[in-house]
């Protein structure tokens, strides 16, 4: 059994300190997995003290939807493995590609107000000098960004064992694969900057005010300022704080640059759920399937993801068709689930890497399924 380090000791005192019921619990105390199984506060309370504790996580912000509302919400742990400051309500986290779906749902607001069309060329609207050395790239819609048909890597510098170090490449012809890709959700974002006369420095004004505002996403920024420096937890990778400079924290990045906690996600997720914000047809088009994931594709061999919507992972059930997404920045990760027919929904954010080995699975992998079935 693995050993608890000394550190972690604090993380079950602060549970106690940081735990947060809402009026909801308090008179409820019951939590109903998608199964329709109940899970006592008190039971969830103890598998997440555990889970935090076996796989070393330092901290986390947690939230379920029951029927459309929050039933259960949290935040444990500490912020910080060398202050020992304890993680609460107003702590953020890097939701890593978590931030991929958020600003699938921004592109829609958009293209219902005819800022962009989705099957448009994105070049007609904004030619990308990183990848003009290739034509193909004419073919490039915002569909395929959001399902990842582009052909563009994750980011352009995995291409480098093969190719010029740091320049963009196509993998293939845009519309013809599947391949999942942050770098083309980049290339989205700088062409709606272009067509909303700003650029990556201040896009994040227009996604408060188009997204934020009116689901009640109290807090939820692509790009650092200064309420999120202030409460942004550190990422941890194992008993070291860890920090990555892959890319600029103050500008607009849709792939992995959202800062968060679980509340603002939850009510985001109870949005979708109740088909706020989009017309009726640009809300059937973001979470309907777009793309079917070949059998040895990773993500469905690995996380049960047999298509993709516009930004979701689509995840079939014994209870119905699930939505997802997960994400990893270094020193974070995080996963969200809905099912909008049954209205559940569970989203969580952690300050840490998950244990990725065979004998310590990640922490959705034990989560999930608790959640899920309740036993």
């Amino acid at each position: 059994m693995k050993k608890i380090k000394y550190f972690l000791t604090p993380v079950i005192s602060l549970f106690i300190m940081s735990i947060t019921l809402s009026c909801d619990q308090k008179s409820m105390q019951q939590i109903k997995a998608l199964s329709g199984n109940e899970i006592s506060v008190s039971e969830l309370d103890s598998f997440l003290r555990a889970q935090m504790d076996s796989q070393n996580v330092k901290g986390i912000s947690i939230a379920v939807i029951n029927n459309g509302k929050i039933v259960y919400h949290r935040a444990i742990g500490i912020a910080n493995v060398y202050s020992l400051d304890p993680v609460n309500e107003q702590t953020i986290f890097e939701a890593a590609s978590v931030s991929k779906p958020v600003f699938a749902y921004f592109v829609m607001r958009l293209v219902d107000k005819g800022v962009l069309d989705l099957d448009t060329p994105l070049y007609k609207y904004y030619p990308y000098p990183a990848i003009e050395h290739d034509d193909r790239y004419k073919l490039i819609t915002a569909r395929m960004v959001l399902c990842h048909k582009t052909g563009f890597p994750n980011w352009r510098l995995n291409n480098f064992f093969d190719q010029e170090y740091g320049k963009l490449f196509l993998n293939f012809t845009p519309g013809t694969q599947f391949s999942y890709s942050g770098e083309s959700y980049v290339y989205l974002a700088k062409t709606i900057a272009h067509l909303l006369n700003c650029d990556l420095s201040n896009l994040d004004s227009v996604f408060q005010k188009e997204v934020c505002q009116p689901l009640n996403m109290e807090h939820a920024n692509f790009g650092m300022n200064v309420y999120v420096a202030k409460h942004l937890a550190s990422g941890h990778y194992e008993d070291k704080i860890t920090y990555s400079n892959s890319w600029d924290r103050t500008l607009f990045n849709p792939a992995c640059g959202l800062y968060t906690e679980a509340s603002s996600i939850a009510n985001f997720l109870i949005a979708l759920m109740e088909d706020k914000g989009l017309s009726k047809e640009s809300m059937d088009e973001l979470l309907k399937k777009q793309v079917i994931l070949p059998e040895d594709d990773h993500h469905r061999k690995v996380f049960g993801i047999t298509e993709w919507s516009l930004g979701y992972c689509r995840k079939p059930s014994p209870f119905g068709m699930n939505l997802a997404h997960e994400g990893n920045n270094w020193g974070y990760s995080s996963q969200f689930l809905f099912n909008k027919e049954k209205k559940f929904g569970y989203v969580f954010f952690t300050n840490s890497n998950s244990c990725s080995s065979p004998d310590c699975p990640e922490l959705w992998q034990k989560l999930q399924p608790f959640l899920i079935n309740g036993i």
